[in-house]
């Protein structure tokens, strides 16, 4: 391991790091544009300049030292890039002297000769690498007074990326993602000068699913979301870390909510599930997911009609419906979208309580969506934390396969279906579920399956509770409440922006909408207690805590564990994998 001196501290690296990978392991930032730790060196924004020598010696090889005890250095006659300069034993880096503070302020200088004054309107201001190193490493002055260069605005790259080629500083990042990482080499430079820009191949866009991790490298605003252009400035939302529920990779998001609605989601870096990247799909579906379609307070049937009811009145129905049926006559729908939290407390009520004959959960596979990058062909986020809890049949148990013919033949009496819809994914299933005498639903989106509940209990979304989902590697993650509702609303904390922190009542940036539902374990907390049960169950934390008692693979677990590990192994927590040093593209994190 080659010892070497980064601004007189000793530091160890690793052999074949480059000088800017061992700073950033040893929590030394080295300011860089152009340089990103998944893809190929480029080299070509020299922001990275830094003096390089060796320890100076004597004719007869002793090291010297100056009169303050500090080494007499050898300085290499030039500067050198850090992103592209190997460690050897006994360099020694210079990054904050007058000579490399005088080359960063030129590489900025020249960066912004024909930079637009484009902050005021551009949605990357308050996370752009520009803005920040203009102010950290520029004198603030140019000696450039000539007419910049334009170049072409608003250029669609593809269905989901705008590039605007007055803001690029031609880092090449997202020509390499294109070809290195999204396989998809269909960016690159043309022209010359200070006329280079970025283009499609003739005839080609960019419509990889993975196209718009572009925009989270990019370190200035010349790439931005089609999608999100103009709907919030960075510091006008608030940002929560979370994970992805698109498919079983769970891979870990920020989620950005400002007036209690889902704006935006990008990935945050882990490197034992999704790197740096996430897909398309899975940033631009996450919004819907919260925002749209939403139930909104418990129903009960009657007269053939769904009307609005108290939660107690819906909860108190529901246990009614169920509390003189025997186990046979009891038919219980966990999900593979819902939380372990949530799969845990039903499995709980449908065998302990209700000692139902059939429990089992919707496999959601989608053999046209996986791929050979991050998508798995699994499109629910938690198929095996569900199983993991025990949402499956005991014994001689029946499972979702013959819960139809078992309704059809009036075995089944009472059919519980927690955040599935029937009809999208089982329609012989939901066509059976119609004729059960009581349709008990907990869902958090209307469907078909919610039209046809006899008593409809709205739950909350992944993004409005607490919980954790099994990704497809077996590693536990836990997401946290990123939007408010009427029941959260006291308990949640609030990682809120500034205008929702301090505007005033009737300022429209502090107002949003908030549904009245519930956590689904909550609810199903609430059925069993009015059956007789005392369960002990404040919060999903206490909900974790009794799965890490009594599910084997879960022992040592804790949420405080999952947080500091980025997530935790089945089996395997008392043996957790190094996270080491994170770096992150944007500058966006959470509040």
């Amino acid at each position: 391991m080659p010892q070497i001196i980064i601004d007189g501290r000793t530091i160890e690296a690793a052999p074949g790091q480059t000088i800017i990978e061992a700073a950033l392991d040893n929590g030394i930032t080295i300011p860089h544009f152009c340089w990103h730790p998944a893809l190929t060196v480029a080299g070509n924004c020299r922001m990275c300049l830094v003096n390089v020598g060796s320890h100076k010696k004597d004719t007869e090889g002793s090291l010297l030292y100056g009169d303050d005890g500090a080494p007499v250095v050898n300085w290499f006659p030039k500067m050198q890039i850090a992103c592209a300069t190997p460690v050897s034993e006994g360099m020694i880096v210079d990054t904050s002297s007058e000579k490399a503070e005088s080359a960063q302020n030129a590489v900025m200088e020249f960066l912004l000769i024909n930079h637009p004054l484009d902050c005021p309107i551009c949605d990357e201001a308050g996370q752009c690498k520009l803005q920040e190193y203009a102010f950290l490493h520029s004198k603030g002055q140019s000696r450039f007074g000539e007419e910049k260069v334009h170049k072409e605005k608003r250029v669609e790259f593809g269905p989901n990326v705008m590039f605007d080629g007055e803001r690029c500083i031609s880092c090449s990042r997202c020509v390499r993602f294109a070809d290195e990482v999204a396989k998809q080499p269909v960016l690159t430079f043309v022209q010359r000068g200070d006329k280079v820009t970025i283009r499609t191949f003739p005839g080609t866009t960019f419509d990889s699913q993975y196209s718009m991790n572009v925009i989270d490298i990019c370190p200035v605003g010349a790439l931005t979301s089609i999608d999100f252009r103009f709907k919030a400035r960075v510091w006008e939302m608030s940002f929560t870390d979370s994970v992805c529920p698109g498919c079983a990779r769970g891979c870990n998001i920020k989620i950005g909510v400002m007036n209690n609605e889902v704006l935006r989601t990008e990935p945050r870096t882990n490197m034992h599930v999704n790197t740096y990247w996430m897909c398309d799909h899975g940033r631009l579906s996450a919004p819907g997911l919260v925002n749209d379609n939403r139930l909104s307070g418990p129903k009960i049937r009657r007269q053939g009609v769904l009307v609005d009811a108290t939660w107690d009145e819906a909860i108190g129905a529901a246990a009614t419906a169920l509390k003189d049926l025997k186990g046979s006559q009891i038919a219980v729908i966990g999900s593979a979208h819902a939380s372990n939290e949530d799969n845990y407390v039903l499995g709980r009520l449908a065998h302990d309580v209700l000692k139902a004959a059939s429990i089992d959960y919707i496999k959601h596979n989608d053999h046209s969506f996986g791929d050979d990058i991050l998508r798995v062909n699994d499109v629910s986020p938690n198929a095996i934390g569900a199983h993991s809890v025990g949402i499956a049949p005991r014994g001689d148990g029946h499972g979702v396969d013959s819960m139809a013919d078992r309704i059809r033949r009036g075995d089944v009496k009472a059919l519980i279906v927690m955040c599935e819809d029937l009809a999208t994914h089982s329609p012989a299933l939901a066509e059976a579920a119609a004729s059960v005498d009581t349709l008990i639903v907990l869902a958090s989106h209307e469907s078909v399956t919610a039209k046809q509940a006899n008593i409809l209990l709205p739950t909350a979304t992944w993004a409005e509770a607490e919980g954790t989902f099994t990704n497809t590697m077996h590693r536990v993650q836990r997401f946290q409440p990123a939007v408010v509702t009427a029941d959260n609303l006291r308990s949640m904390g609030l990682k809120m922006s500034r205008w929702d922190k301090f505007g005033a009542p009737n300022d429209r940036w502090s107002n949003g909408q908030r549904r009245d539902c519930r956590s689904a374990w909550s609810i199903v907390r609430q059925i069993a207690s009015v059956l007789g049960t005392t369960w002990q169950y404040g919060t999903s934390s206490d909900v974790f805590t009794d799965i890490t008692k009594h599910i084997s693979p879960f022992a040592g677990m804790s949420y405080e564990l999952l947080d500091a590990h980025q997530g935790l192994i089945l089996g395997k927590a008392s043996n957790p994998e190094p996270v080491g040093v994170v770096y992150e593209s944007h500058v966006m994190k959470p509040q």
